[in-house]
């Protein structure tokens, strides 16, 4: 109960800053800078240039804090030992080239980034595609869209139960077991067969992308001119030939930049594999390790690497998909 009265007073009091300080420095501003006088329209116009800045500035300020701290705090402690008290150079990052363990996570990231970016992305045109031209298209991609609205670890636990092994000779409750033996088969330990545990895993976050994706392309292929595909039709072009060669053309900046969002979220996965197997039988994935390292092993020097290493990988990706959404802009 005691919880619940601090979550609401939290909240009140959150809100009632927000409210004084919008309140509070639009005052301020106009105080300042009056819209009445003989500088009225010089005023009007700065303090209107000045406000945006006032709304964006604690956001700013917050994010700074949160993102570069710890950016600058996690690179000084990679270059010292698992307590952070003692200089160590590069030990920690030479110990990952002959780590086994970082090595698989590298490689089972590599992966992912090869299979769900492009699985996701495919499944979403397709499903944006097709989507359009039924007339239950909206009640379609309701359904496509609603893993979105589902936390990983509870899309993981959903997903367990289609993956769930009770043991040959058992009752199955699995889905995906459950259909093996009605057809005959022998059921099947579905994560730990390596390999194939990790393409299981990867079709947990295909399904919940595979929303996003749609809605995204969705808009853009609704964004396309009717005329183009008016003249194509005239032409005699097929539906397919109209998809493939008049409608992907003229959305593949958009297409790229739903390619890198789900990239970036693919080289942080962490929840699915920390729910599924913990990275077990050859699951491992960067993020899984560093969080081993730091808070299970305690060795913060090896987390802290492992985790400059992950935004070396990320920061590339990120900037290159801005730079095309700030060209799409404009």
């Amino acid at each position: 109960m005691d919880v619940i009265v601090y979550a609401i007073v939290t909240m009140v009091i959150g809100v009632a800053a927000c409210a004084g300080y919008f309140y509070g420095t639009n005052a301020l501003l106009d105080r300042i800078y009056p819209d009445s006088g003989e500088n009225a329209a010089s005023n009007i116009s700065k303090a209107n240039a000045i406000r945006p800045w006032l709304f964006l500035a604690p956001a700013m300020l917050i994010l700074g804090l949160y993102l570069v701290y710890p950016l600058f705090n996690s690179l000084i402690l990679s270059f010292y030992d698992e307590r952070g008290e003692n200089w160590v150079g590069l030990d920690n990052y030479i110990w990952m080239i002959g780590d086994e363990k970082f090595l698989e996570s590298l490689f089972n990231n590599a992966m992912w980034l090869i299979i769900v970016p492009a699985a996701a992305t495919f499944f979403g045109l397709i499903a944006a595609g097709l989507t359009d031209r039924i007339w239950w298209g909206n009640i379609a991609k309701s359904l496509i869209f609603m893993p979105m609205a589902i936390s990983f670890v509870g899309a993981s636990v959903i997903w367990r139960f289609i993956y769930d092994y009770s043991g040959e000779g058992d009752d199955q409750i699995g889905l995906l077991n459950a259909m093996v033996t009605s057809l005959g088969g022998t059921p099947q330990a579905w994560i730990t067969i390596p390999f194939w545990n990790d393409i299981f895993l990867m079709i947990i976050l295909i399904w919940i992308q595979t929303g996003f994706a749609m809605v995204i392309l969705s808009a853009a292929l609704r964004g396309i001119p009717e005329e183009t595909v008016e003249a194509a039709v005239l032409d005699g072009a097929s539906p397919l030939q109209i998809f493939f060669k008049i409608k992907i053309p003229q959305i593949a900046g958009t297409i790229a930049v739903v390619w890198t969002t789900i990239t970036i979220l693919v080289l942080k996965v962490f929840d699915i594999v920390f729910a599924m197997t913990n990275g077990e039988w050859g699951t491992q994935v960067l993020a899984n390790y560093m969080y081993r390292q730091s808070f299970i092993q305690l060795d913060f020097g090896r987390g802290s690497a492992i985790a400059i290493v992950i935004m070396i990988l990320v920061v590339p990706i990120m900037w290159w998909n801005i730079r095309n959404a700030m060209k799409e802009n404009t």
